[in-house]
């Protein structure tokens, strides 16, 4: 158990620190999960003319359940709240629902043969949007575009649009539910999408909410998928490493995000354990032959390629950190969604860090989300020495949950 540096430590360990020495004591905040999107308005314009009038009648009948949300894309109203919270520089994924979706992007299931052209029209006008508001403010946020992986030739296009277009948080990786006919992501026919993103050096991302089933017209679908939904968002990662992805593409990039850290552990060690029986030949009564085995412990793919954007983490989440590996996780807030931290940031950063080292948490929130998604940290030292919390305020624990607060990170042990 971490306990309270003291004031004299913390002098020295920032004075000595790069880029805390540069702050003048203040955390550089690098946000590895928040979200955005566009307006109706502004999707029309990023939409191809061909399909502007098929996106007015299905607009007429479309109502979007959440309302307005001009958090999603008002540059001067966003920076000012996420300075507030001593934010610099974010991640930012999917939030609104582009044109033809049924819903919000992270949680919409993936289109049917029927459907690809028209919701494949519309990721194409959120991620030109995107591409287009990153620029609003240059250097502080690292977008990531959308694509579906119906028509593996259509998803290297929006892989290369990403790369051009300076997308810098890479790309996000849709689950796939079994109830499609879309292929899993074990199958080698994705190997020329992983081939493009390793050359290209684009990370794929694999945001909660997706690869669930249809639950069908009943009363508890809704309670069924958020029983299971973190079952399903975590399938991504244990079929890429046993597919052999990793072994194959050794360069790839592949984030987990919103989806804690403190389950990883205990897969990778029973994925282990499962190698280790098949290289004795069988698993019970399954046989396996070498083709079938992996080179590698699927621990040691998580080790080389993957890291997790953990959300909003409570004191059970961020200790996970010692377990996956302090170069592998990355700090998220959430915003603008009801469970991220924003207003009371600070409040959790000092739940989940206090005492811990500066210079860890600096990784933590800030080094290696700069790394995976290439931020010029040089750029954003004069923003946090303004708005940044300082380390002697992270260093405090909490004493009591803000009355305000309503994300899970407050909330759980």
């Amino acid at each position: 158990m971490t306990t309270p540096a003291t004031t004299s430590a913390l002098d020295g360990s920032v004075a000595r620190h790069p880029v805390l020495s540069k702050t003048g004591g203040r955390y550089l905040l690098i946000s590895a999960d928040c979200h955005a999107g566009g307006s109706m308005e502004q999707y029309r314009e990023f939409l191809e003319a061909k399909y502007v009038d098929e996106f007015d009648a299905w607009r007429e009948k479309y109502r979007n359940p959440f309302g307005g949300r001009t958090r999603n894309w008002d540059t001067e109203r966003r920076t000012t709240e996420l300075e507030a919270d001593g934010v610099v520089a974010e991640v930012v994924f999917p939030n609104t629902v582009p044109p033809f979706f049924p819903t919000g992007a992270v949680i919409a299931r993936p289109p049917s043969s029927a459907e690809l052209e028209l919701r494949l029209a519309g990721v194409r006008a959120h991620n030109r949007w995107l591409a287009d508001w990153c620029e609003e403010l240059p250097g502080r946020r690292a977008g990531i575009a959308q694509i579906f992986v119906n028509d593996v030739d259509e998803a290297i296009a929006d892989v290369r649009f990403a790369k051009e277009h300076g997308l810098r948080g890479g790309v996000m990786l849709p689950g796939v539910p079994d109830d499609t006919d879309i292929a899993p992501l074990y199958d080698p026919a994705y190997d020329p999408l992983w081939a493009v993103c390793q050359d290209l050096d684009v990370t794929i991302n694999h945001h909660s909410g997706g690869g669930s089933p249809d639950y069908g017209p009943y009363s508890t679908a809704g309670v069924m998928w958020l029983v299971e939904t973190t079952f399903f968002s975590h399938r991504a990662l244990w079929q890429l490493i046993l597919g052999g992805v990793f072994e194959r593409f050794p360069d790839l990039r592949f984030v987990v995000t919103e989806q804690g850290c403190a389950w990883i552990p205990g897969v990778l060690a029973q994925l282990d354990g499962f190698h280790a029986q098949m290289k004795t030949g069988r698993v019970g009564e399954l046989k396996y032959t070498e083709d079938q085995i992996l080179p590698r412990r699927p621990s040691e793919y998580f080790a080389s390629n993957c890291f997790a954007g953990v959300s909003f983490p409570s004191p059970t989440e961020a200790a996970g950190r010692h377990k996956i590996g302090i170069d592998k996780f990355m700090w998220g807030m959430d915003y603008p969604h009801h469970e991220s931290t924003y207003p009371y940031t600070r409040e959790g950063l000092r739940r989940a860090f206090a005492g811990t080292d500066p210079a860890e948490i600096h990784e933590l929130v800030a080094g290696n989300a700069a790394r995976v998604c290439d931020f010029d940290v040089e750029l954003l030292v004069p923003v946090a020495a303004r708005v940044g919390p300082t380390v002697d305020e992270i260093a405090q624990p909490l004493a009591e949950i803000p009355e305000g607060a309503t994300s899970p990170g407050f909330l759980r042990p």
